[in-house]
């Protein structure tokens, strides 16, 4: 994570931020669902577990965490003309979407994940964007190391299978032993173009500011 630790990036409807201490109750809080932990595979931890977990992800160099704030849930900011301010995240912070590097994969492997943990920011296309951003980010940033996207997605949650098809990724195999689905995305050049990474306008007027 150290590549994007001051890193924020301002899109159409969310913001995605670093996952700092200041997130961390909240966080803790939604983990606290068991609903949420079954669809993250997910262990229940105690608060000063998830501390230890935030920090380990900060200084780990094969995760990328962000946390997804909602921009219609912040507060009136003057100070920022795109409407955030640091001040603003717990208000705002709807969940996280992640890229992680793991070694059991094929060199080039990154695998997503994303979770919307408030039930009010769902169905609002806020997921498919979060990702549309990392995925665009870890293209532009992470191209030496990052061949493909892959997601391991639980086989009941068709709504998450289906908008991944929607954004080209493809099923590989059938439902494994942890009753997941394996989807893959090859970062070629008709699959960057299909999702519109690079030409889309709205990724191409994302602002890219410093943590203050």
């Amino acid at each position: 994570m150290k590549i994007n630790s001051n890193t924020i990036i301002i899109g159409k409807k969310v913001i995605l931020v670093p996952y700092k201490k200041k997130h961390v109750e909240k966080y803790w809080k939604w983990m606290q669902n068991e609903e949420i932990r079954e669809q993250t595979a997910s262990e229940e931890l105690t608060i000063e577990e998830e501390f230890e977990n935030q920090e380990s992800w900060f200084r780990d160099e094969h995760k990328i965490t962000f946390i997804i704030l909602d921009k219609d849930l912040l507060l009136d900011n003057k100070k920022d003309s795109n409407g955030y301010s640091n001040e603003n995240d717990i208000k705002s912070m709807i969940g996280d979407v992640n890229i992680f590097f793991n070694q059991y994969e094929d060199e080039g492997t990154a695998e997503l994940e994303v979770m919307i943990a408030e039930s009010s920011s769902r169905r609002k296309g806020l997921a498919r964007e979060a990702l549309s951003i990392i995925m665009g980010y870890g293209i532009e940033y992470l191209s030496t190391i990052t061949k493909k996207y892959i997601v391991k997605i639980g086989e009941s949650n068709h709504a998450s299978i289906q908008m991944f098809k929607s954004m080209n990724f493809k099923q590989i195999g059938s439902v494994n032993v942890f009753k997941e689905i394996l989807l893959e995305f090859e970062n070629g050049e008709n699959n960057i173009n299909l999702l519109n990474l690079k030409n889309n306008d709205n990724y191409k007027s994302l602002i890219f500011k410093n943590w203050e």
